[in-house]
């Protein structure tokens, strides 16, 4: 009976979406005028161009044909805008942050998958989850976690030393700094070990979260009909009609949630322990008191009852974190090793640069702080090749969106603003406006680190571009803007400073990567089909290598 109305629920929610879609399809409405490519499909427009895993021609197509907004057809031929313009994004956001909300299937999917975190709070709730955490993410907490990220990207040096000296020819560095970027997470960010640094190690925990992404992708073309799922009896029911699913895939993620759900909770018990035993106790535990959960703990415990945070939503963070940290850490790690095989010139003087800064003492918050080419890498590396290319909005009330950089209408006329209805489904391309050759200059395409060793072009600079990081968008912007970021790159630099200081990295063969919603590498001969990323590498001791050179 429970799968009966499951199925039907499911039909329903697809057959009611479908008819309101193809009602506006065949209204002229205020998008009209809005330039454009035809649509591929009748039944799904563009959208498979869209979210292609090879789709970065497309997407570089719409900038240069179209301009900063094109109007591209959604399902059913639903009008759907695919933004980069600079205005436009501080109006959406900034400016008018509420009026271009997340997907309600975005706010749904998290919720079940992670709880009461931060990304599927909404409104005040959100704004007072951000003000809690906030302080932990300061400076003074980040330079006291960089002995943490040394100790483990340490561990990832000695085996990486030790697949050399044994004779390995080909490593997977996307699997290890994948490792990599979990374990830091841990311990820095929940002060709990996945033992993940050794070949074929990994807890329960771990193993559930590096698998359930692949698992979810899946399922994605339903993910539109979750928040009306949601809306099918009570909670309990909808419980047992998961827990009875004869889909092995759904079963799959019930199983790595609720493993993920058990472990926080663990976690969550000795770390509170922990805390009303004292700072001695807390000292003794994974990340000496000095990691995310411990930091939060403390400040939401001295916190007001009316700003404090509840269990649940403590529990929240703690997944949330995983999931916004690891995989997006692990692209970027990914894609520098990639780029410094294919410039080694660029390789060399990063591994010349950290090697005369480490010679004056141990790496540090303040002489990471101090290396103008690695940060420059890591700039023109998140500006050229974002890890998430794109972000998905709705708007929720009819409004405006102004321009800063006009485009032609189908008419020929000028457009510097653009009425935007009720409903309106929008695409913001992060790496249209980090890759804008109006904005970055002619070499806009080409990977520059040097670019960010002098002042910006001024279209740049006065452009006001709304992200929180360093005139791009990669890390977002607004109230909803990636709180961690600093967490994020200061892990770059660790682990890049280390690796490169001590290694030499090549490529055995030529690499694609995949669009997806975070951009991965694999081998160009292997399916672009996003669940079988690879970053097979040839490493060798930088040391040895330059003595045979000298």
């Amino acid at each position: 009976m429970a799968l009966t109305l499951i199925q039907w629920g499911l039909i329903s929610a697809i057959i009611l979406l479908a008819f309101y879609r193809l009602r506006h399809s065949l209204i002229r409405g205020p998008l009209h005028n809005i330039a454009g490519p035809p649509s591929a499909s009748l039944f799904t427009g563009n959208l498979k161009q869209i979210f292609d895993s090879n789709g970065w021609a497309f997407h570089r197509s719409l900038l240069e044909q179209y301009g900063s907004v094109a109007r591209v057809s959604d399902f059913l031929g639903v009008p759907r805008l695919f933004v980069s313009d600079p205005l436009a994004l501080y109006h959406i956001v900034i400016k008018d942050q509420p009026i271009y909300d997340e997907l309600q299937q975005f706010y749904r999917i998290t919720y079940l998958l992670f709880g009461e975190g931060l990304i599927a709070a909404e409104g005040e709730e959100h704004r007072k989850q951000r003000k809690m955490l906030n302080p932990v993410f300061s400076a003074k907490h980040l330079r006291e976690m960089v002995p943490i990220f040394l100790d483990v990207t340490y561990e990832l040096r000695t085996v990486i030393s030790n697949k050399i000296k044994s004779g390995v020819d080909e490593i997977d560095m996307l699997d290890w700094v994948t490792r990599t970027a979990l374990e830091l997470i841990g311990r820095a960010g929940l002060g709990h070990s996945f033992d993940i640094m050794q070949e074929d190690s990994i807890d329960e925990y771990g193993s559930s979260v590096k698998s359930l992404f692949p698992i979810l992708s899946d399922f994605a073309v339903l993910a539109g009909t979750i928040p009306y799922l949601m809306k099918i009896g009570s909670p309990s029911f909808r419980r047992f009609a998961v827990e009875v699913s004869p889909s092995r895939g759904i079963q799959q993620i019930k199983e790595k949630v609720d493993v993920m759900e058990k472990t926080s909770k663990r976690i969550y018990q000795q770390k509170l322990a922990a805390l009303h035993q004292g700072d001695e106790v807390l000292a003794k535990q994974i990340g000496g008191g000095k990691d995310i959960m411990s930091l939060l703990l403390k400040e939401n415990l001295m916190a007001s009852e009316e700003d404090r945070l509840s269990v649940s939503q403590v529990l929240g963070q703690m997944s949330t974190l995983i999931f916004a940290a690891m995989d997006t850490t692990s692209s970027a790690l990914s894609r520098v090793l990639y780029l410094l095989a294919t410039n080694p010139q660029a390789q060399n003087k990063l591994r010349k640069e950290v090697r005369e800064v480490h010679a004056l003492g141990e790496f540090s918050y303040d002489t990471l702080d101090k290396l103008p080419y690695l940060e420059a890498i890591c700039r023109e590396t998140l500006r050229l090749h974002p890890p998430v290319p794109m972000l998905q909005r709705r708007s929720t009330q009819d409004s405006v969106l102004p321009l800063s950089m006009p485009v032609r209408g189908c008419d020929g006329s000028a457009i510097t603003e653009i009425p935007v209805p009720k409903g309106t489904y929008l695409t913001v391309s992060i790496s249209s406006l980090n890759q804008n050759k109006a904005l970055w200059g002619d070499d806009a395409y080409e990977w520059k680190p040097e670019r960010w060793l002098k002042p910006l072009p001024a279209a740049i600079t006065d452009s006001k571009i709304p992200g929180v990081y360093s005139n791009i968008m990669t890390f977002w912007g607004g109230p909803r803007g990636c709180i961690g970021f600093k967490f994020s790159l200061l892990e770059m630099k660790v682990v890049l400073a280390v690796l490169i200081e001590s290694f030499r990295f090549e490529l055995t063969q030529d690499i694609a990567w995949d669009m997806g919603i975070i951009a991965v590498p694999r081998p160009a001969s292997a399916p672009a089909d996003n669940k079988s990323p690879f970053l097979p590498m040839k490493v060798s001791l930088a040391e040895d290598e330059d003595k045979c050179m000298a």
